[in-house]
């Protein structure tokens, strides 16, 4: 199982304008912070800081590499301050379960005040392809609130990139539905959200169906706009994760 690794060199480098010098090397089973420069959807560059869990030594490694899990928190862990990313979802998790031993998991850190720059989070998708062992076609992308907004968001752009997505309480626009009704889909939601309505999945799950797709629907009936604690606890959902694969060419 993972343990978090957050030592003085990792702490130093979230205040450096040049953070990617001063990353602490990653290693297996550890939860190490880092940052990259990355192009913006402006065409600038800036510094993108994240958090990258590595499978433990004794997880064998698949023959394509291990599934890469991009995460993508809510409006409330943006800033500077990474330890916010680890209060929700995998980055959380990855320490204490085991499940999540067998990904790679990504979970950048939006900056204050702004929303989910999709070129910047393509940006690291490539990067950690580039250097970890993970395998380009099982890249699986999931977020919360703003973050499942960002998801949908992904695979809009990109409809051919993710293996699987799992969308919690976001929303997107059904008109895209088409580019990616081929993608294998869990949403989650929780009826009594009034943060984001739970119409805003429902429209999504319902362009999808008419597109031909087949997403999978789960809605919370009790829950608010936390829907993602129950959903991220579920072992069954990383036993689909896992279980998806893209159709052979």
């Amino acid at each position: 199982m993972r343990t978090l690794l957050c030592s003085a060199v990792a702490v130093a480098f979230i205040v450096s304008a040049r953070a990617e010098e001063k990353s602490a090397a990653p290693a297996s089973g550890t939860q190490t912070a880092q940052s990259i420069e990355v192009t913006d959807d402006k065409g600038g560059k800036s510094t993108l800081h994240y958090w990258l869990a590595l499978p433990p030594a004794s997880e064998t490694k698949p023959a394509g590499g291990y599934p890469l899990l991009l995460f993508m928190h809510g409006a409330g862990e943006r800033g500077d301050n990474l330890e916010m990313v680890k209060k929700h979802g995998p980055p959380k998790l990855a320490a204490t379960k085991p499940e999540l031993d067998k990904f790679i998991i990504v979970s950048p850190q939006c900056p204050a005040n702004r929303s989910w720059d999709l070129v910047a989070l393509k940006g690291l998708i490539d990067h950690t392809l580039k250097t970890q062992p993970a395998d380009q076609n099982r890249i699986i992308l999931t977020g919360l609130s703003m973050g499942g907004f960002s998801t949908w968001g992904l695979l809009a752009a990109h409809p051919g990139l993710a293996v699987a997505a799992v969308p919690i309480c976001g929303g997107g626009d059904p008109a895209t539905a088409e580019k990616f009704k081929h993608v294998p889909i869990h949403v989650y939601h929780g009826a009594r959200d009034t943060a984001v309505p739970q119409k805003k999945s429902d429209e999504m799950v319902e362009a999808l169906k008419k597109a031909g797709g087949k997403p999978e629907y789960t809605i919370f009936p009790d829950a608010g706009h936390d829907s993602w604690t129950e959903a991220y606890a579920d072992p069954k959902l990383y036993e689909w994760m896992l279980a998806q694969k893209k159709p052979a060419k």
